[in-house]
């Protein structure tokens, strides 16, 4: 299967908070979204972590 669990981090306190999938065949570049992070309190850029 193309579609890969991926794990998101939060770039500012480094907490590793959500997780979704991802096509690897379309994007095979780190994706980063900006989300909420519970721990910061405030919507920061969530990146793919490995």
């Amino acid at each position: 299967m193309p579609r890969d669990v991926i794990i998101l981090a939060c770039t500012e306190c480094k907490a590793r908070n959500y997780t979704t999938t991802k096509n690897k065949r379309i994007h095979p570049e780190r994706v980063e979204y900006k989300k909420f992070c519970r721990k910061c309190g405030k919507h920061t850029i969530h990146k793919e972590s490995r």
